[in-house]
């Protein structure tokens, strides 16, 4: 058989050569949409490696970007790993200081940056020496993109390299501890787009119009920037622009067929499509991540967008897909899906040991895959268990019909008087009520029990927030049940839309 070494660059290859007439679209920060087409794309991205390569950068080579879903960040993803340097996504969210200590340890070369981030990049420029260049993807003029095709922009031959070679570099969101580097190789990518793209999977097909609501700074965007390409799906790519009445009228207009995101986005669309009284007829599925869906926002969801909707669960050391509910079924809120082939599971005890039956009870969740980290960016050591495993540092139980079900972080567990409290039962019981749209329960310090349960909550409309503990009455063990309830007006989500624990136990973990 023919050596055909697994690189990123051949899925836009592909599309350009088949799909060539097939639209990308990018909304610019006026709300207009910008088309573009694959085939041209593809000559766009191929030109930038060229140019790229006139700056010094070259296999290995680290290039920054600071950019939101846009076709130039598109196209430098592919320019980028095409050459098989590594794109490094920065997550314009975080602070100058900590982009910076990312910026320093990934040793990146070249800035890429939006140019409403500019003020952000010059800063990352002034406080990283290692940083030579800083190219300005969206806007012309001295500095831009547009200049530095014009002037050195030229062909290169893409794929020359081992499909081991590193692509692509990701920072974990730190919600549970410091900000950890995530490398990716070209044939993690290319396996992981193949196994999203399983009919029981994401399942893209070429008759797609896909709406990219997740970062492309946030693992590879969910790893859709190449599952798109892959099988010529039109592209929709909706730029910083995220509130509800920008994307209804970009994916009424573009007719999106497919959207993803996490369910933040949903539930700012679906408001307004209430509040409007409009709809979006052409919208078939809606795959939502980062966090657990309660039955009540789930029904939500799939009655207001008129769509059927995917859960999932993943995390960006898996490139991110773990597992997701198929198209063809009916989502049971609470469930992550079954994992596609590729992707192994297992569940263990506190202290590593494979459970017996691995159906039915809770424990450790560990996975083992082609697109699953094995070592963190400049560890001295795998984070692997003796088996090849990484542990997720979630608690998961898998139901008998294979679906995942995450039972919370092994992190957020509370420990008051010696014994056990699993927030994450507790915010499925109160999330599920009509009047909350966010809850979070964390450990707060007790000079008696050491730790006790507090409740956090935003409501969403109605209810009174005193009859919350009510709810757990018989539901869970009475002293599992929070000493105190706090209402927020907003509450903090991390840059991958989360709730921010991290920060409510900063601001809360001690209160009286």
């Amino acid at each position: 058989m023919q050596d055909y070494p697994l690189t990123v660059d051949r899925f836009l290859t592909h599309a350009a050569k088949w799909f060539g007439t097939r639209h990308i679209v990018s909304a610019r920060p006026d709300g207009a949409a910008e088309r573009t087409t694959y085939a041209e794309v593809q000559k766009h991205a191929n030109r930038l490696s060229g140019a790229l390569a006139g700056l010094g950068v070259g296999e290995g080579s680290r290039v920054a970007s600071l950019a939101w879903n846009s076709r130039h960040h598109f196209e430098l993803y592919f320019a980028v790993m095409g050459m098989g340097a590594v794109c490094h996504t920065l997550n314009p969210r975080l602070t100058a200081a900590q982009l910076a200590a990312m910026v320093t340890e990934a040793d990146d070369r070249v800035l890429a940056v939006a140019a409403d981030l500019l003020p952000l990049g010059e800063e990352l420029m002034a406080l990283c020496a290692g940083l030579r260049h800083l190219i300005i993807l969206d806007k012309s003029g001295a500095g831009s993109l547009d200049e530095l095709l014009e002037q050195s922009g030229s062909p290169y031959a893409w794929g020359r390299f081992d499909e081991q070679t590193m692509a692509g570099l990701c920072y974990t969101s730190g919600t549970t501890g410091a900000p950890k580097g995530v490398p990716y190789t070209h044939r993690s990518n290319y396996l992981h787009t193949l196994r999203a793209l399983g009919a029981d999977v994401v399942g893209l097909t070429a008759s797609d119009t896909l709406l990219l609501a997740v970062p492309m700074f946030h693992a590879n965007g969910w790893g859709l920037p190449f599952a798109a390409p892959a099988v010529g799906a039109k592209l929709v790519l909706p730029g910083r622009q995220l509130d509800g009445a920008s994307l209804a009228r970009l994916m009424s207009e573009e007719e999106v067929t497919v959207a993803v995101g996490v369910q933040t986005v949903w539930l700012g669309l679906l408001d307004h499509l209430e509040r409007s009284g409009t709809s979006l007829p052409k919208l078939e599925r809606v795959l939502i991540g980062g966090s657990n869906c309660p039955e009540a926002l789930l029904r939500r969801l799939e009655q207001g967008l008129g769509a059927r909707v995917q859960t999932s669960w993943g995390m960006t050391e898996l490139s991110p897909i773990g597992t997701m509910s198929p198209p063809g079924e009916a989502a049971t809120a609470g469930t992550s899906g079954r994992p596609a082939i590729g992707l192994d599971l297992k569940l263990t005890d506190e202290h590593g040991a494979t459970l017996a039956d691995q159906r039915g009870q809770q424990g450790h969740l560990k996975v083992r895959g082609a697109s699953v980290l094995d070592r963190y960016l400049g560890a001295d050591s795998d984070a692997l268990d003796d088996e090849g495993y990484f542990d997720t540092g979630d608690l998961a139980l898998i139901d008998e019909s294979g679906n995942l079900i995450i039972c919370g972080r092994s992190k957020d567990l509370i420990k008051s008087g010696g014994e056990w409290i699993n927030p994450a039962e507790i915010e499925a019981i109160v999330g599920d009520h009509p009047s909350i749209r966010h809850v979070a329960v964390i450990g707060r310090s007790d000079p008696r029990w050491g730790e006790r349960p507090l409740m956090v909550v935003e409501r969403s409309a109605g209810g009174e927030v005193a009859e919350l503990l009510a709810l757990l009455k018989g539901r869970v063990a009475d002293w599992w049940i929070p000493d105190r309830v706090i209402e927020v007006a907003a509450m903090p989500l991390a840059t991958t839309g989360k709730i921010d624990k991290q920060r409510l136990r900063a601001d809360y973990a001690s209160a009286a």
